[in-house]
């Protein structure tokens, strides 16, 4: 057991005669935890876009709702009513009627002759 351990820690196992397929095994545990690494930092940055993006998305919204009502309100007959007083255009007191043009009925060209 001593002996194993001693072995170990020198890395006899590097430099043996059958050390090649050891290195394998290394070089390919690297590569992986390479691979695993990187995976992790895509993901770490795909995850803060998303959550920049979903924060812009709320705030997009919220300005929208914002611009929405503003525009209720600027479209409303009283507020549309005080800006034309200051041009001395006040609203009509008598209602609107209705005007209905009769036409002529057009003959056809055959009915023409």
């Amino acid at each position: 057991m001593k002996q194993g351990i001693y072995s170990l820690l020198k890395a006899k196992f590097l430099v043996s005669d059958d050390a090649f397929k050891n290195w394998k095994f290394i070089v390919f545990l690297i590569v992986l935890c390479m691979i695993m690494i990187a995976n992790n930092h895509r993901y770490d940055a795909k995850n803060y876009q998303i959550t920049e993006l979903t924060n812009r998305v709320k705030e997009l919204r919220s300005k929208f709702v914002d611009n929405r009502s503003e525009l209720m309100k600027l479209k409303m007959e009283s507020t549309i009513a005080k800006k034309m007083e200051v041009r001395e255009i006040f609203p009509a007191t008598v209602p609107p009627t209705k005007i209905i043009i009769k036409q002529k009925e057009e003959k056809s060209f055959f009915d023409q002759f």
